[in-house]
């Protein structure tokens, strides 16, 4: 009889075991689905309004919480300029960014209705890993200088894309003054597509000192891209195999040469109105720099000066590496070269610094 008892009490106890531990679970299993459903609701405020959110569970995703809307672009693909004209895009992202559009092997990609009041075109962007060799889909362009050798600054690193160029997206206008032709490389004219870099951040400078220079009552109409994007091939080709020019900033699309031509006769225009075309004319657009990277500091970059060269007269060269840069090969660097101990000369050009081997007299050696 005590056996009994005893065995009734041990599986009484038992039981209560049994119960105090399905309790147990039952409130951990409350406060995980209730921790589960307010982490997921906290994640929800964050996300945007087409998204879709996964359970933590893994099962199949939810329903989106409204239904995808057409994307209204805003006046950021303008630029800071409001001038920029085009958006580079990996054609995978065009039904994204125009939904129905389904066409990714198009040459460029309208805007209906375009942004703002303009007529705005996204263009096709591809792989770097296209790249074979010194080929690019057939498009010869040699090896940048991180392929060879190590880089001093990411600024350096190897592009990640390309822009392609056809016969039916060359004249597309990529901001208001500048069209895609504008920066491809001055080679292999029948060699079809072309492939060039070029930042859109370039653009956005360009037409913003071209801006500041209208507010002082210079005729801009008219602006021509002596030297945009250069390939690597070409840009060894020009001469200088041992310089810095050989890590020269139009390599990696953010660089341009300019005239400004308003006249239409090829040459820079007199931006000054002392009654000639020289060195002071191109100073004109320094000041313009100037006035420009203290706005918009993100802009900042080289500035090169330069008497004439050629049947073009004076030009600038404009960049936006990232870091502040200047050389000339005007008579203002006779006065710097007084001043500054550091100032070295090469080939009738005067510069500061390590921007020194930068500073040339021929045009293959224009950084």
């Amino acid at each position: 009889m005590r056996s009994a008892r005893v065995l009734d009490g041990a599986l009484g106890g038992s039981d209560m075991y049994i119960r105090w531990i399905g309790t147990g679970l039952a409130t951990v299993g409350l406060a995980s689905t209730l921790g589960v459903a307010a982490v997921r609701a906290r994640a929800e405020i964050d996300l945007p309004i087409q998204a879709r959110v996964l359970p933590i569970t893994g099962a199949a995703a939810l329903p989106p919480r409204a239904p995808v809307r057409r994307i209204v672009f805003g006046d950021s693909l303008l630029g800071a300029s409001g001038a920029l004209r085009a958006h580079f895009v990996f054609p995978s992202e065009i039904p994204d960014l125009i939904p129905g559009d389904t066409a990714t092997h198009a040459e460029s990609w309208p805007v209906s209705g375009g942004i703002a009041g303009h007529q705005f075109t996204f263009l096709p962007r591809r792989a770097f890993s296209l790249k074979v060799g010194s080929w690019v889909n057939g498009y010869y362009v040699g090896y940048w200088p991180g392929e060879r050798r190590g880089i001093h600054s990411a600024a350096y690193a190897n592009p990640t894309s390309f822009i392609e160029v056809t016969p039916a997206n060359e004249d597309t206008y990529v901001s208001e003054h500048f069209q895609l032709r504008d920066f491809v490389t001055h080679d292999q004219s029948r060699v079809w597509p072309k492939y060039l870099v070029l930042r859109e951040a370039l653009l956005d400078k360009l037409e913003l000192v071209l801006q500041d220079l209208t507010t002082y009552g210079i005729n801009t109409s008219h602006v021509v891209v002596l030297s945009g994007f250069r390939t690597p091939a070409y840009n060894y080709a020009l001469g200088d195999a041992s310089g810095r020019a050989r890590e020269s900033r139009h390599q990696y699309g953010d660089a341009a040469d300019i005239i400004i031509d308003a006249d239409g006769n090829g040459r820079m225009d007199d931006l000054n109105l002392d009654g000639r075309v020289d060195a002071g004319d191109v100073r004109v657009i320094e000041r313009a720099v100037e006035r420009v990277e203290r706005r918009y500091p993100d802009l900042v970059g080289g500035l090169g000066l330069y008497d004439a060269m050629g049947p073009h007269g004076p030009f600038a060269h404009i960049d936006v590496r990232g870091e502040v840069k200047r050389w000339t090969g005007s008579p203002r660097a006779l006065a710097l070269a007084t001043r500054d101990a550091h100032a070295t000369r090469v080939g009738g050009c005067y510069a500061t610094g390590r921007s020194a081997i930068l500073c040339a007299s021929v045009r293959s050696r224009i950084p």
